[in-house]
């Protein structure tokens, strides 16, 4: 098995590791013959590239020139891969403070190389999981690999789950090919969101970094915030604290600091998920024949998750919150663009300044009234 990225099984996390658990631990995909499975593969890509113009045309965003990113049709494998490579990648500064905190004794190198191997086995159980579930992915901050190739300027590249999309296509009972269409264009928006926008990648990535230095440190600190959150979690909170209803384990952990800029976050992803569905939903009438029906089965599974297990993990992981962006980020681009137009709506994308607010996405005339309010005389 090639390395993510060199000596990958030293430091905080054996990312060797966590490829391989996540590779022996992923279902197998859905029952397809060889040459079945090149045909996914070929129309994927032909879908690809007509989404790519589909986007352009109706957002009015970027030109061919600005899609320098490469689109990789890749299997559950090869998902886990690309993602502990941009794991790796954007966690490194974290991991470099957390190791230079540890020291170097020999005792503390021993502990540190036994952690690494916990850690690098709860990442693959993790990423199995996920690996089965997701369709496709913008892979924002991706660095080239010799098996992963990325955008020339800063990463970044498109992936598409062919076993997922598949068993997905076979699971709602929807026509293939349209379904297939369908989900391109949803993340090729994704792409156009990235590449049209040049700031919009280094911003993410400095709210994600500034949400990592925030992050404790100390193993004492870090071991007692996950025992309350398991306490919360099991309703075994003290008596008289309140608050932790409804929220996943990934935010109780977090400081106030990392709160505020979580909050940004949300924001801007509930922007960009919303902002695909809305093109998706847009689109698709005109070339998806099929959309109605394959939107309103799609919606149903997402809605209800596969099963009771698949509910709680979401919930765990906060997974939830991410269905709740697409609903309140598409309102927010559909009141934006029924009030201001495409172009008005095109606004958000001039600068950070310009993005949304949490509250904003939940009060588009906020946003409007903000950004498109007239010079006083």
């Amino acid at each position: 098995m090639t390395s993510i990225g060199g000596a990958a099984s030293s430091g905080m996390v054996d990312w060797n590791l966590a490829v391989a658990t996540a590779t022996r631990l992923v279902r197998p995909g859905p029952d397809v013959s060889r040459d079945e499975a090149r045909a996914v593969v070929v129309e994927l890509r032909r879908h690809a590239r007509s989404a790519e113009e589909h986007v352009r045309g109706f957002t009015n965003l970027g030109t061919p020139e600005t899609h320098d990113t490469p689109l990789l049709v890749v299997d559950r494998p090869g998902w886990v891969r690309a993602n502990v490579a941009g794991f790796r990648e954007l966690l490194k500064p974290l991991l470099d403070k957390m190791q230079e905190r540890r020291g170097t004794s020999p005792g503390n190198v021993v502990m540190g190389a036994v952690g690494g191997k916990v850690t690098g086995v709860e990442l693959g159980m993790l990423l199995s999981f996920l690996a089965s579930r997701v369709l496709g992915q913008y892979e924002t901050f991706a660095p080239a690999t010799r098996d992963l190739p990325a955008g020339a300027n800063g990463g970044g590249r498109l992936l598409l789950v062919a076993p997922n999309i598949v068993h997905v296509e076979r699971e709602l009972d929807v026509e293939p090919h349209d379904f297939r269409l369908w989900v391109t264009l949803h993340e090729e928006t994704h792409r156009t969101q990235f590449t049209a926008v040049p700031w919009l990648r280094d911003h993410l990535e400095g709210e994600i970094q500034a949400f990592l230095a925030e992050t404790d440190v100390d193993p004492t600190t870090v071991l007692e915030r996950v025992r309350e959150a398991a306490q919360s979690l099991v309703g075994g909170r003290p008596e008289g604290e309140e608050g932790d209803e409804g929220r996943s384990l990934v935010e109780i952990v977090q400081t106030p600091a990392q709160r505020e800029i979580l909050g940004r976050l949300t924001a801007v992803m509930s922007l960009l998920e919303g902002h695909a569905d809305y093109v998706m939903d847009g689109v698709g009438p005109e070339v998806v024949p099929s959309v109605a029906e394959i939107r309103e089965k799609f919606q149903q599974r997402r809605a209800k998750g596969a099963s009771r297990l698949d509910m709680a993990l979401r919930k765990l992981l906060g997974l939830d919150a991410k269905l709740r962006q697409y609903r309140d980020g598409e309102r927010f681009v559909r009141a934006v663009v029924d009030e201001v137009g495409m172009e008005g709506f095109n606004r958000v994308w001039t600068s950070p300044n310009t993005l949304p607010t949490k509250a904003e996405i939940g009060k588009p005339a906020d946003w409007i009234t903000r950004v498109h309010r007239k010079p006083e005389a």
